[in-house]
């Protein structure tokens, strides 16, 4: 279950109180669902309660008492004639995905999963494959994005016209004059037209972040679009050789170097005699001993917490897994690539403390377990190669 869905969820949850009397309060267009913050628990947290405490005019957690009883069983309070009649109503919209919902603080909803989710999610980026989190379908929106006459705004047109796409959008890049021949060669800029014209229809957006003050071509293609994809438009990109060195301080490097050991892993799973499975990992698994970093000196930036093991990387990971589609809707719907570029660095600093345990040590034999976490990572490989492409990045097969 996706951030997404789960929104969805909990807002027919909302709506299932309205309709019987249990909140007098419009139903939110979009109910906010995040990791839960400190203190919290499960997989998901939402702070709707807080929000519809005011108009309903309930303490918060008499909100959340209510919507919890709706997302646990599809009815609150106790069962009189017509509440069992209410209950049976509703009964097919119970999510069964939801294990369990616990209030914490003035009020948020915390919510696990079941088991089963962590299998269909990756059996789902398994299916989509790079389109994990694209559209299905033609959104009905059009426009037109008119980059200003600079290398970094031209890179972030075109970047953003692939994101839009992706969640449906009909797009055109343009810019208002012809780009430099090098930031098509170098940087693997393509742009639909160029020229003051501006095409009938479509809604116009100028694309004009903070400038690139030295020439990102000289980085080539895949480091200089980065340098000027991940930093958020307002702020100046830096332009330097720090985005070529193969170290954990360049965030670059962190996303490719994660991709290509995924797929080192899987060749070396193939050498073993097994395959991806997915399906639900142990509540609680002993990390093993991990794997040498590269270039180490310093403590790494993705060096596992003491105190986690594998069940609890695994978590974190879905969690980041079933993050992006929100992501990817957000970015297009914000005109921000940079967003897209810092999921990607959290998906690799998640993925990379599991890769120890995906294949078995010394005279072990692969079990269920390690067909589960190749599955696992694999999808982890999947969102990491579908986002670079969006970006014009390439996911290397080795590196």
């Amino acid at each position: 279950m996706t951030p997404v869905e789960l929104s969805r969820t909990v807002l027919r949850a909302v709506r299932r109180a309205v309709d019987a009397g249990e909140l007098s309060v419009t139903v939110p267009e979009r109910a906010v669902v995040t990791v839960p913050g400190p203190g919290g628990c499960g997989d998901y947290a939402t702070g709707i309660a807080l929000q519809l405490a005011r108009p309903a005019g309930l303490p918060p957690r008499d909100v959340a008492e209510i919507i919890r009883a709706r997302l646990l069983t599809g009815r609150a309070g106790q069962a009189d004639d017509t509440d069992q009649a209410d209950q049976t109503d509703h009964a097919d919209d119970t999510d069964h995905r939801i294990e369990d919902v616990v209030i914490t603080g003035p009020g948020f909803l915390n919510i696990r999963l079941r088991d089963t989710a962590s299998a269909t999610l990756v059996e789902e980026i398994q299916e989509r494959g790079k389109r994990y989190g694209h559209a299905t379908g033609f959104s009905g929106d059009v426009w037109q994005l008119q980059a200003a006459h600079e290398v970094r705004a031209v890179v972030v047109a075109d970047a953003l016209g692939r994101i839009m796409r992706s969640q449906g959008a009909a797009v055109r890049v343009t810019c208002t004059t012809r780009p430099a021949p090098e930031w098509e060669t170098g940087l693997g800029v393509r742009l639909d037209a160029y020229g003051k014209r501006v095409f009938p229809g479509p809604l116009v957006v100028n694309i004009r972040p903070a400038p690139a003050l030295s020439d990102p071509v000289r980085l080539g293609r895949d480091a200089g679009r980065w340098a000027l994809l991940h930093p958020a438009s307002h702020d100046g990109p830096r332009i330097g050789d720090d985005y070529l060195v193969q170290r954990e301080s360049n965030p670059l490097f962190r996303v490719r170097y994660a991709h290509a050991r995924i797929r080192a892993v899987s060749r070396n799973a193939a050498d073993l005699g097994f395959d991806a499975e997915p399906q639900a990992l142990p509540e609680t698994e002993a990390r093993p001993k991990p794997q040498p970093r590269p270039r180490p000196g310093t403590k790494s930036q993705t060096e596992p917490e003491p105190g986690t093991d594998t069940a609890t990387d695994a978590k974190n990971l879905l969690t980041h897994l079933a993050d992006h589609p929100r992501v990817l809707a957000h970015a297009a719907e914000d005109r921000a690539p940079d967003r897209l570029a810092r999921h990607l660095v959290t998906v690799a600093d998640a993925v990379t403390p599991l890769l120890a345990a995906v294949l078995p040590c010394g005279e072990e034999k692969p079990s269920a377990a390690h067909r589960a976490r190749l599955a696992l990572a694999e999808a982890a490989g999947t969102v990491l190669a579908g986002g670079l492409s969006l970006l014009g990045i390439d996911a290397p097969e080795h590196l």
